[in-house]
């Protein structure tokens, strides 16, 4: 398994998100960022089965004890003060003119006695008969009552089959009179979300949450329904019209950092074409020129290599960079056709365990480790990997052994001995991992990686000017090499800075660099969509996630990626529908900042 900073990196962001989910919450006018992926929400929502309203009352402080459905043998308590009763036949259907005719009053009252007497029915499950009655307070009433509407969607929903755009239809009236009216809100979300149109069904469940001002549990789980059902469908028309490309050259170049590098193959006596292709491939790997990489490696393959040590690897090269591009199934057949062809080539066993993990697959991951130890048990390179993927495992003293091996056959590798130290801070070996970072980065003083790692931990222990300056000697160091240098540890400082200081302006600007110099840089584009949402700024956080989206590389970082997008286009769009709820929201984020 190849490291990057980009894997606790992400681990901060989330931690960040987490510790500042209040904040977040309320600065976007909706709902708390996702950990993982998964939006927490909360909102009135009580599903289909929902109770009727009790008219008036609906906005009055809501009763602690639980309140019954028609789900519930004894069906829902409907605790309202009874209008004066006029006597009206059951079959009784006033015409417009009778109606008309009738004085305001006589009308209201006539209303709300049609309406009690639908909740009787509701209560019965007669649901029809509950209907007509609903109709006819509807007809009677002297303006629009979106309870009625709202008392009938219920009936509607609670059909078999339930009819769920007619529970949209009645929705909209009620809305129209109120747009306020959370019940409402859920009824029309569930039956949206019924009837597939996902993302309105959103839409009303981030207002109803909003509106509820967060207080019932209940709409947390719609709302991560519906943004994983938006998510999933999303991403896999994504993926079913997506070209294959590369990832950030700061993803790849980490990538390949993670391998030792190995000396060119030695040609035949007389090569051929393809194989002269290959050695200018594996040159241009060299160089850092991926994109000839892929398009050399391609062309060598497709010219014919003469010799078996030569196709083991071009298929190996080729198999990384379609792993590396998201095609899980090609990558695996070119790597097993490699090791098929050359058993001893070790890097190909490795990065087949790597496709292994990738699919969930730790058994047969492991089982490829014992093969390449198997045809070399002195490649260094086996014990690193095995160790990365029992770190990822949280085995930390096995992997921490593996580092070890790892070093004792090769102690020229940095990321043996960086990785040695992160496993004894993740086993609670303060003392030792400082000091092998302290060693590690006397041993390689032009290395930017030590100082890097370093930098995490102690902004992990909220040493904050230490790590800044650890992240400011590691951006120094990348800036002296040949360019282009790794931009990680300029986001690193910016989230330290904002971490510490609350200084999004400075934060902002060092990703916003690293974006200049790499706009690949997955991490740098979450943080500044993640900073947006701290200002309130959805417009740029939605961009931000779209541009997130589309570097994705594989289906669960898209999927991720467009739940943080429609999340935030819920709360763009309650913003625009709620004007005075969102300033009012926003104002409380200003101060809880200060």
């Amino acid at each position: 398994m190849a490291t990057t900073s980009s894997t606790s990196y992400f681990e901060r962001i989330q931690d960040f998100v987490s510790e500042n989910k209040k904040a977040l919450l309320i600065g976007s006018a909706a709902a708390a960022l996702a950990v993982g992926g998964v939006v927490y929400y909360a909102s009135t929502s009580r599903g289909p089965g929902g109770d009727l309203e009790k008219g008036k009352s609906r906005d009055k402080k809501k009763s602690s004890k639980k309140r019954k459905t028609v789900n519930d043998a004894d069906g829902p308590l409907l605790e309202e003060i009874k209008p004066k009763v006029v006597e009206v036949e059951e079959d009784a259907r006033l015409s417009p003119e009778e109606i008309a005719g009738m004085p305001v009053e006589e009308r209201t009252k006539l209303a709300g006695t049609l309406k009690t007497r639908g909740n009787a029915l509701y209560q019965n499950r007669k649901f029809q008969q509950a209907v007509d009655l609903y109709t006819r307070a509807i007809e009677v009433a002297t303006k629009p009552e979106p309870v009625y509407y709202s008392n009938r969607a219920a009936c509607y929903m609670n059909m078999s089959p339930p009819k769920y755009e007619l529970v949209v239809q009645d929705c909209d009236e009620a809305l129209r009179a109120d747009t306020n009216y959370v019940k409402a809100l859920n009824r029309r979300a569930n039956a949206l979300e019924a009837l597939s149109r996902y993302e309105e069904a959103l839409r009303d469940f981030t207002a109803a949450t909003i509106l509820d001002k967060f207080q019932n549990e209940s709409a947390a789980q719609a709302v991560e329904r519906v943004l994983k059902k938006i998510a999933v469908e999303k991403a896999a028309a994504v993926l079913a019209t997506r070209e294959p490309r590369l990832p950030s050259f700061t993803f790849i170049s980490a990538y390949f950092a993670a391998f030792r590098p190995r000396p060119l193959p030695t040609l035949p006596e007389n090569p051929s074409t393809g194989d002269n292709t290959l050695i200018l491939a594996l040159q241009a790997l060299e160089a850092a020129d991926y994109a000839h990489a892929v398009s050399l490696v391609n062309e060598a393959i497709d010219q014919a290599i003469s010799w078996e040590t030569g196709k083991a690897e071009a298929l190996n090269l080729r198999g990384t960079f379609k792993f590396l591009m998201g095609d899980v199934s090609g990558a695996k057949e070119d790597l097993y056709e490699s090791v098929k062809i050359f058993p001893s080539l070790t890097q190909s066993w490795v990065k087949i365990a790597s496709v292994h993990m990738e699919q969930g697959e730790g058994t047969k991951a492991f089982e490829c480790f014992e093969q390449a130890i198997k045809h070399n048990p002195q490649d260094p390179d086996i014990y690193y990997h095995r160790g990365q993927v029992l770190f990822i495992t949280n085995e930390f003293k096995e992997a921490a052994d593996n580092y070890t091996k790892s070093s004792e056959l090769d102690d020229t590798f940095v990321f043996s001995h960086i990785q040695l130290a992160v496993a004894q801070y993740k086993m609670g070996e303060l003392a030792r991992s400082m000091a092998t970072f302290r060693r590690t980065m006397t041993n390689f003083p032009q290395r930017s990686e030590p100082q890097n790692y370093y930098g995490e931990l102690l902004l992990d222990q909220q040493r904050f000017q230490d790590a800044v300056d650890k992240f400011e000697r590691a951006v120094e160091l990348e800036r002296a090499k040949s360019p282009p240098m790794n931009v990680l540890p300029l986001v690193n400082k910016g989230l330290a800075i904002f971490q510490w200081k609350q200084d999004i302006g400075a934060a902002e600007r060092c990703c916003d660099e690293a974006l200049r110099i790499d706009p690949g840089c997955e991490p740098a584009v979450a943080t500044l969509a993640q900073l947006s949402l701290q200002q309130g700024k959805i417009d740029r956080a939605v961009e931000m996630f779209q541009r997130q989206a589309e570097l994705a590389r594989s289906e669960p970082e898209l999927v991720n990626a467009l739940t943080y997008q429609y999340a935030s286009m819920a709360q763009l769009e309650f913003t625009r529908n709620y004007p005075a709820m969102a300033e009012q929201l926003a104002q409380i984020a200003r101060s809880m900042a200060m």
